[in-house]
């Protein structure tokens, strides 16, 4: 089959950092779907581990955490899924990725694809979708259709998890929700999303949300440079409030929370799959929950550029995007 793989961690700028290749059919695990990928999307963590873990001498590794496409075999102990199923799901970090054509992925942790989305569209959401619920249903422990009276600023708000966050925020809360955006037409994108407003993040937080009339806030959604942002997260934060991040930071000085005695919360989608915890199916219900929201209007892809065909060079192109810290919403590729 084909398939983009890398031998080396090497700059996206090397012709050899990611390579077209030809891979075996995955073997599947009793409750593995075998899924023939029409279309995938590109997030930070594929340029993360690109960059971050290196092969082993010999060996290639296969990235990509999002795909849309047709289930063609199941396992033996599969029961929720059949051969023909249109599917969509973000895999696991611990398992080969689904930048190639066919994919071996649990059936616990994948859903029907929107019906109204076609497979690029669809194949944006899956991993920030997973991100965006745990953190702020989960992790923050924000209520279904709770929030009333409280403020959540999303820092980053026009990135992947930003752009689906916003809208579950709106959708199933009644939190009032405030993004952050440096460029005109990041600031409009949050707000069309839904946003009731938007600050700028290359000046203080805590000023710019005064100049709107809040003093403070409940919860900081720490979506992107969260080290860089610290003391005005804790200057922007209610006493008792509570901060959630999923960004990579070398330290954090948490001693300066316990003053205000605000609670640290993370997120990562795959602490589901690498412990195959009792609740891992709870993946595949949220996203056929957002799936839902989709199918009735409630919730829009949030697709900003489709970089054509799945190949080595076009996703050399969207891991260059990635990495200039600029994408606006998901990068998609679609079809072989």
């Amino acid at each position: 089959m084909k398939a983009i793989a890398y031998r080396h961690s090497l700059p996206i700028d090397n012709t050899a950092s990611l390579e077209d290749v030809e891979l075996p059919k995955p073997t599947l695990e009793a409750r593995d779907l075998l899924v023939r990928v029409n279309a995938i999307s590109v997030n930070p963590v594929d340029t993360k581990v690109r960059l971050g873990r290196a092969p082993a001498e010999g060996q290639l590794n296969v990235l990509g955490w999002d795909a849309v496409g047709i289930v063609e075999e199941v396992g033996t102990a599969v029961s929720n899924f059949k051969a023909g199923d249109r599917v969509y799901y973000a895999g696991a970090i611990d398992r080969p990725g689904a930048n190639s054509e066919l994919h071996a992925v649990d059936e616990r942790i994948v859903a029907k694809a929107p019906t109204t989305l076609d497979d690029a569209q669809a194949a944006a959401l899956p991993l920030t979708t997973i991100t965006a619920y745990e953190l702020l249903f989960e992790r923050l422990g924000v209520a279904k259709n709770g929030g009333a009276g409280q403020t959540l600023l999303v820092i980053g708000g026009a990135g992947g998890v930003g752009s689906i966050l916003i809208q579950l925020a709106r959708q199933l809360t009644q939190l009032r929700v405030i993004a952050t955006a440096s460029r005109a037409e990041t600031r409009q994108w949050c707000l069309d999303l839904g946003a009731h407003a938007v600050i700028d993040h290359s000046k203080p937080l805590s000023a710019e949300l005064k100049a709107i009339g809040i003093n403070e806030v409940d919860i900081v959604a720490g979506l992107t440079q969260t080290a860089q942002h610290y003391a005005e997260i804790i200057a922007s934060l209610k006493p008792q409030g509570k901060l959630a991040v999923i960004d990579d930071m070398v330290a954090l000085d948490l001693m300066q929370l316990k003053g205000k005695s605000i609670s640290l919360h993370w997120e990562m989608m795959f602490t589901r799959s690498m412990f195959k915890t009792v609740d891992m199916d709870e993946q595949g219900k949220l996203l056929a929950e957002v799936a839902a929201l989709v199918d009735a209007g409630k919730v829009r892809t949030t697709v900003n550029a489709n970089f054509g065909k799945i190949n080595a060079a076009n996703l050399r192109k969207a891991h260059t995007l990635i990495e200039s810290g600029k994408a606006q919403g998901k990068v998609v590729l679609q079809g072989f």
